[in-house]
């Protein structure tokens, strides 16, 4: 019988990730004190908030950055410094915040992503990219679905160790904060979907992640007929500080046309 806690239990198998947060958040506050146009409304709840930096000159696009956090942690204050990796290129980033559980359901998160990613795109012309983080990877997943709330610009999105099929998280303890039933796990798994045609889609791993990652990025890629990278020497976290960096690999896939 499959230990469900166990398999989606990223921390306990990252020695130092507790310490994350914390390293994560101080860089992001540094970086929010010298750029950013901070704490755009793009709803009327408390949370929904975005940052938005922005390159010197006309940017090329817009990148949309969904943190991760199973639905129930973090928000838009931890990664503003991943925005360096986007602006090198001429691109800018949007950071949003978004309702978590338990106040929200993943249908509402669903739908506040897809209007967070509208606002931002008022604000900045040209291609959409969107690039979410294990539940982010699922957010902006659901964007890509034919049945999704989908942003005419957006043109292409990288899932980055994301959770595609959430009936597994049924039989999870943060199921007590999720308050997922079947169908709405049905109704909000990606891979249960079909994509928008013409969209184009990338699912990342890092090689060392949990094996329900893994399986959860290969089962999508095949759904989907999309590519999928297993990048090696990377963990659940280490994987997505990549988009902070010039020239990395995921950033590369990301922005290339």
């Amino acid at each position: 019988m499959i230990d469900w806690d166990d398999a989606f239990d990223n921390s306990s198998y990252v020695p130092g990730s507790d310490q994350l947060a914390d390293r994560w958040g101080g860089q992001a506050a540094a970086y929010r004190a010298t750029a950013g146009e901070l704490d755009l409304p793009y709803g009327t709840g408390v949370r929904n908030r975005f940052d938005l930096f922005r390159p010197k000159g006309v940017p090329k696009g817009l990148v949309v950055f969904v943190h991760g956090g199973y639905w129930q942690m973090l928000d838009k204050s931890y990664w503003s410094h991943f925005a360096v990796g986007p602006i090198s290129q001429g691109w800018a980033l949007a950071v949003p915040s978004y309702t978590l559980a338990p106040e929200a359901r993943l249908g509402q998160m669903v739908s506040e992503i897809a209007a967070a990613v509208t606002e931002a795109a008022n604000h900045v012309g040209g291609p959409v990219r969107m690039i979410g983080h294990s539940a982010g990877g699922h957010l902006v997943s659901r964007m890509a679905c034919t049945d999704g709330p989908l942003q005419d610009r957006l043109d292409k999105f990288v899932s980055v160790s994301g959770i595609h099929d959430l009936r597994p998280l049924l039989g999870t303890k943060m199921n007590d904060t999720l308050h997922l039933d079947a169908a709405e796990a049905e109704a909000q798994s990606p891979v249960l979907h079909p994509k928008r045609e013409g969209l184009n889609a990338t699912f990342w791993v890092g090689a060392l992640e949990r094996p329900e990652l893994i399986r959860q990025t290969r089962l999508i890629a095949e759904k989907w007929q999309c590519p999928n990278v297993f990048e090696p020497d990377q963990d659940h976290f280490s994987v997505v500080e990549a988009i902070s960096r010039p020239g990395s690999p995921l950033l590369t896939e990301l922005l290339k046309d």
